[in-house]
């Protein structure tokens, strides 16, 4: 298994429209997930700054790459563009954060 963790940027007073909607996250988007390798997906937010911080744990033969182009991926970033910073496409502006520190 490999940690992978990103950043995103929500924009400011969508906190709680950005939790419910992952609280009710579509089963297929879901099942994309983990048929890509997905295993432990969660992402945490920082009032301070709106940065959502995404950390997830992918198997060794994931198949990440093939999730931009998924329908199902597709939908769900047009769905989430209104609450935060996207590229044209809709897909979130995401930026991978590098390990500095890993107790286990």
């Amino acid at each position: 298994m490999e940690k992978y963790a990103f950043r995103m940027v929500l924009k400011p007073g969508q906190l709680e429209e950005y939790k419910r909607r992952h609280d009710a996250l579509w089963p297929e988007l879901e099942a994309a997930l983990r048929d890509a390798g997905v295993a432990d997906y969660s992402i945490h937010y920082d009032p301070e700054t709106h940065h959502l911080f995404a950390v997830l744990w992918r198997r060794d033969d994931h198949d990440m790459t093939a999730l931009p182009s998924h329908p199902v991926v597709r939908r769900w970033w047009a769905y989430m563009a209104d609450l935060m910073e996207t590229h044209a496409d809709d897909s979130p502006v995401e930026t991978p954060l590098q390990t500095v520190f890993h107790l286990q």
